[in-house]
Parts: structure tokens; C-alpha cells; sequence
């Protein structure tokens, strides 16, 4: 993008550099599963192509004649109309050029994008069944959803999935041949489709907030537009009932408690605030209230998924005593957790919880066993447990941390732990 030549340009430029982000974000998926639910899921390019085309007309329209007072709706607007006019390029190609080709139509005269509420919520929901489909591989199904409905970067997928961009680049390219090959239509499954789907649909939308939670790809460690757009998502599944489920009401409750400590863990200069230093009157009762009915809907039924564990885990994270009975409480939802399913970050963080309920010994020697030593958060938790029974030590582990930390809040905060 070129400089902006004037103070009035370059102040459009200053909000279009923070503005049309946070739009993309919001608002990419949305125009493009509109338009693949038009024209079809084997037509996903042409649909990414058409909204990318979109966001690059905002880029150099705002700053001559300033952003509109709906910005989201101009670009629906201006897609549309992106739309009709590639059809009619299309149609008159095909009459006057390549009729003897016979190129599958993919748009009709009465085709017309509809970018309602109603049918984007539709549109959405629709594509996030269709991607993960069984004949897609796993991963790439949840590639595919993050870069397609959620608009995440290539780095930011790869970072999730803790692979390189070349991995992710090949498993969206394999995912979009798939669509490609047999002519997806984006349609709701039945609900035995719905039931074998559902698993990577909510893990999709879980690392959709887990990134907003702690980014580890953007200078905001916290990113709340990301976790609000992972809770709409979730919000889809629940207003429908095909979809609403246990698991579903599950990790909504979890998204809620983790949301309801948002403004407390940050200060007045954007700096993280450790969970042990924040400040209880910042944390939203309502959010916390809304957790807990979501928590009890999910409660129906025989299913215990992850999101029940991990908004346990959560729930106690919002009861501000300091008790044992507290931390034991959390302990035992980890070890239920590991055993159903075991990640590294999980087995780390049921150390922390560990060092609570029973002793800091006990943690240290749990901790140590798992020797994660790529992990700057392995040695930032062994910097905090040894913190005053080793302060030599505990400095040393530190500064390996700051060694392995990817942000300028993880290296932030870890200098505070270390003058602290």
C-alpha cells in the first residue's frame, strides 16, 4: 500500500490499518461462505477470490472518500455487486468465446447473493459441516475452516497445529482439490453426519479462541475479537437445534469463563496480569452467570467431552479463595482430562494446579518428568516453583524462558518475573 500524502489521508490510513484487519477477521468468512453456498463448495477459489477483490476495493476507496458508517455492510455491497459482475463476464465469455467449451455454469440469471443475517448464520453453519467431512483428512478439514470461516493467517494455523506453513499450505491445497473432485455442495448432514462431524467442527472453533486467548503469532497476546468470533460460531450451533448438543453448551460455558477475565488480565499499558495478581472486581459476573447456565445445559445427557473438563477447570478459575480444596478440585478435572485426552500444555498445567492442592515438591518433581524443553512455558513454570526454594536456579530457568519467548508480552512479562 503506498504512503499516505496528506494529514487528512493518513489519518483514514491509521484507522483502515487497524479497521480493515479486524473486518477481515470478522467479515471474510462470512462473504465467502455466502458465496459458496451460491455457487458451490467446488467453487471456494472463485469465492475467495471475489472477497479478497472486495477487502482490496475498501483499501483503496476509504482513504479518499472515508470510511463508510457501515463498513460491513459496504463490503457485502460491494461483493455482491463483484458477484453479478463476474457473472456477466462470465456469460458473455462463454456466449461469444467458449461455447464449444462447454464450462459448467456455476452462476444462473437469478442468482443473487444474499448476505441477510439469516443467511449468513445459515451459510456459516453449512460450510462448517461440509469442510469436515470425513473424505477430508482431519487436519486438513480444520486448516481449511480456520482459513476459510475464520480468516486465520497461514502462520497463525501452523502455530496451532505447532507445523510449518509449507505442512498447512499442501493440507488446504489437498482439502480445496477434494472439494474440487466431488462437487461439495455446502448442505446440512444428516444427524448421524452431524454426530461423527461435531468433534472437529467444535475443535475448529476451540483453536479459533485459543489463538484469541494467548497468540502466540501477534503482538496482542490477548485477542478479543478472536474469542468473540469463535463465540458466535459456537452460538450457530446452539440456535439450531441439529446441532445443539452437549459438547456445544460445554465449550460455550468454557469460552464465558475465560472471557469473564478478559479486563483483568491486562493493565492500564496492555501488559499481561498473572492470574494470581488480578484484580476480582474487573472479572464479569454476567459473563460468569451465562458460563454457568451454558455449564448446566451441557450437564444433559451421558457425554463428557474435553469442554466439560476444561470448563470445570475454568468454572473454578472464576471462585477467587485460594484453598486447597480449590486447587484439588482442579487437579482432579486435570487427571481426568489427561486420561481422556493427554496433551503436553495439559499435563503442565495440571503442575501448576498440583503445587496448590498438594506441595511445591510434589510439582517440581511432576514437572520436571515431562521435560518439554522446547517450551518456553516448561521453564517459565519451573522458574515460578523453584521462585523460593531456589532463586538461583529459578533465575535460570527464567531467562531460558526468555530465551524461547515468541511475543513481546511473553518476553515482557517473563523481565518482570525476573526483577520481581
Amino acid at each position: 500500500m503506498r504512503k499516505p500524502s496528506s494529514i487528512r489521508e493518513g489519518y483514514f490510513f491509521m484507522q483502515q490499518q487497524e479497521l480493515i484487519p479486524h473486518l477481515f477477521r470478522t467479515e471474510a468468512g462470512k462473504i465467502t461462505t455466502v458465496l459458496c453456498k451460491l455457487y458451490g463448495m467446488d467453487q471456494v477459489e472463485l469465492a475467495e477470490d471475489i472477497t479478497a477483490d472486495t477487502f482490496l476495493s475498501a483499501m483503496e476507496t476509504w482513504p479518499y472518500k472515508g470510511i463508510p458508517p457501515n463498513p460491513a455492510a459496504w463490503l457485502y455491497t460491494v461483493a455482491k455487486h463483484k458477484a453479478i459482475n463476474f457473472f456477466t463476464r462470465k456469460k458473455i465469455f462463454d456466449e461469444k468465446i467458449t461455447r464449444e467449451l462447454q464450462l459448467p455454469d456455476i452462476i444462473s440469471e437469478n442468482d443473487d447473493p444474499d448476505f441477510s443475517a439469516e443467511n449468513i448464520a445459515d451459510s456459516q453453519l453449512r460450510m462448517l459441516f461440509a469442510v469436515c467431512d470425513p473424505v477430508i483428512a482431519d487436519e486438513s478439514q480444520i486448516a481449511l475452516a480456520l482459513r476459510i470461516l475464520c480468516g486465520f493467517g497461514i502462520e497463525e494455523i501452523a502455530n496451532a497445529f505447532l507445523c510449518t506453513k509449507e505442512v498447512i499450505y499442501k493440507r488446504i491445497f489437498r482439502a480445496k482439490e477434494r472439494l474440487r473432485n466431488v462437487k461439495f455442495q455446502a448442505e446440512y448432514p444428516d444427524p448421524v453426519q452431524i454426530e461423527t462431524r461435531s468433534e472437529n467442527v467444535l475443535r475448529t472453533i476451540y483453536l479459533l479462541f485459543s489463538e484469541g486467548y494467548y497468540s502466540e503469532t501477534n503482538e496482542n497476546t490477548l485477542r478479543e475479537d478472536l474469542c468473540f468470533e469463535a463465540m458466535r460460531l459456537v452460538n450457530l450451533l446452539l440456535e439450531n437445534e441439529k446441532t445443539n448438543n452437549p459438547s456445544a453448551n460445554a465449550l460455550m460455558a468454557l469460552m464465558c469463563f475465560h472471557a469473564s477475565r478478559f479486563a483483568a488480565r491486562r493493565d492500564s499499558q496492555g501488559r499481561m496480569i498473572f492470574y494470581d495478581d488480578q484484580d476480582e472486581s474487573l472479572w464479569n459476573r454476567d459473563l460468569i452467570a451465562k458460563g454457568s447456565y451454558f455449564f448446566q445445559l451441557s450437564s444433559k445427557g451421558n457425554e463428557i467431552s474435553r469442554y466439560h473438563l476444561e470448563a470445570g477447570i475454568a468454572y473454578w478459575h472464576t471462585i477467587r479463595n485460594d484453598t486447597k480444596d480449590k486447587w484439588e478440585n482442579i487437579l482432579q478435572l486435570y487427571n481426568k482430562l489427561l486420561v481422556l485426552e493427554y496433551s503436553p500444555m495439559a499435563a503442565l498445567n495440571r503442575t501448576y494446579a498440583l503445587s496448590k492442592a498438594r506441595s511445591v515438591g510434589e510439582a517440581i518433581s511432576a514437572a520436571e518428568k515431562l521435560q518439554l524443553n522446547d517450551s518456553q512455558y516448561y521453564f517459565t513454570l519451573l522458574g515460578v516453583l523453584y521462585k523460593n526454594n531456589d532463586a538461583e536456579k529459578s533465575r535460570n530457568y527464567l531467562n531460558r524462558a526468555l530465551e524461547l519467548a515468541k511475543t513481546p508480552a511473553d518476553r515482557d512479562a517473563l523481565n518482570r518475573q525476573l526483577r520481581g
